[in-house]
């Protein structure tokens, strides 16, 4: 029996959550799972946003689903004191080097791209960005010298931090269209330089996947002109932090994106932490209108990488993009003349629906 530690967090976190815990159920019945505080959550409740508690029981899981942390108030925070923490806090204790963030663009959804219909529809990419190496992770200083105030991140790469991510990419690619674009900027940075002798090395580990190299900022402009060219993008800290989310435009709603943050080959289930990536959206927080379905496309990863079921995953996939297309839809991607906006339950329901109906749930 597998074990899934539900961390929901804060905002709109516990609510969408809760959502995939519903799918999951229903998908996976042999799943238990177990909630925990965390972020301003556990602040409130413990005076830290990673409890003792809530970390032991990531521990003995198979899997984090997890929801958002952050709220009001905590400006003036040290960093570690802050609910933003308890993200950073899970990806240094369990070493998940790896996020891997699926973009894609949802028929019926055409419309909500900034880029035309004929541009995004068929787009199906996956980012893999290097999740704890790189300026985010590199010594950082402020200080005065000689009279100028002065910053400096140190950008640090190790050639087994690169390794790793790469042929994490190149498997994933291996079941998909098997072509692979390692994106850097190693026309100026030497981390790049390394980056790229390091990739082109493990490219010939898998000769049936086609690597191509891009610089980043070329990269940034093929997303705007062609997005449908990309398979599987590897890429950095940085570089991957800034593309994904240009992804997730162009496919026309951050509401269906979704991510896993792992640290072992997807070719083998391993422990890993499942998120959206529409943060804890305070706005509309306890008002049940989130939109719930990168919670449970991030439960659809779950169920492939840390639970070894992909058949699971797809069922969940099928039913969330049977539902973006015909609806209902939530108030973030609701158009004049649809019918009135679904609620977080009513969408949630709407997929449990087909996912009833399927053939693997008789």
């Amino acid at each position: 029996m597998s074990r899934v530690a539900v961390l929901g967090g804060d905002g709109i976190g516990p609510e969408v959550t809760a959502a995939a815990v519903r799918v999951l159920e229903l998908v996976m019945p042999s799943c238990t799972f177990v909630e925990a505080p965390v972020g301003a959550d556990a602040i409130a409740r413990s005076g830290t946003p990673l409890p003792a508690a809530t970390l032991a029981l990531a521990r003995a899981s198979d899997a984090v689903l997890f929801g958002a942390v952050g709220g009001p108030g905590f400006d003036d925070r040290a960093p570690a004191e802050r609910p933003e923490a308890a993200i950073l806090g899970l990806r240094k204790a369990f070493g998940l080097y790896a996020n891997v963030r699926p973009a894609r663009a949802f028929t019926g959804l055409d419309a909500f791209s900034s880029l035309r219909p004929e541009l995004v529809h068929g787009m199906d990419l996956v980012i893999v960005r290097e999740l704890t190496g790189g300026l985010y992770f590199g010594p950082k200083s402020l200080e005065l010298e000689d009279g100028v105030l002065t910053a400096r991140d140190t950008l640090i790469y190790r050639d087994f931090e690169i390794e790793r991510v790469a042929r994490f990419a190149f498997a994933l690619a291996r079941r998909r269209r098997k072509h692979v674009v390692s994106i850097d900027k190693a026309n100026v940075l030497i981390s790049s330089q390394l980056w790229r002798r390091v990739v082109t090395a493990v490219a010939a580990d898998y000769p049936d996947v086609e690597l191509e190299h891009m610089l980043a900022d070329n990269a940034a402009m093929q997303l705007v002109r062609e997005p449908r060219a990309f398979d599987v993008i590897v890429t950095e800290n940085t570089f991957g932090d800034i593309l994904s989310d240009e992804a997730a435009m162009i496919a026309g709603t951050i509401g269906t994106a979704a991510s896993a943050s792992l640290g072992a080959e997807p070719s083998r289930p391993s422990f890993g932490l499942y998120e959206p990536i529409s943060g804890t959206a305070p706005d509309i927080a306890g008002k049940g209108i989130a939109n719930p379905a990168a919670a449970i496309l991030s439960a659809a990863l779950l169920a492939r990488f840390s639970l070894g079921d992909d058949t699971a995953a797809e069922r969940i996939e099928r039913a969330v993009a049977s539902a973006l297309e015909d609806g209902p839809r939530t108030a973030d991607l609701h158009q004049p003349g649809d019918p009135p906006a679904a609620s977080t339950s009513a969408f949630t329901d709407a997929v449990i629906e087909r996912l009833a109906a399927s053939p693997a749930a008789r």
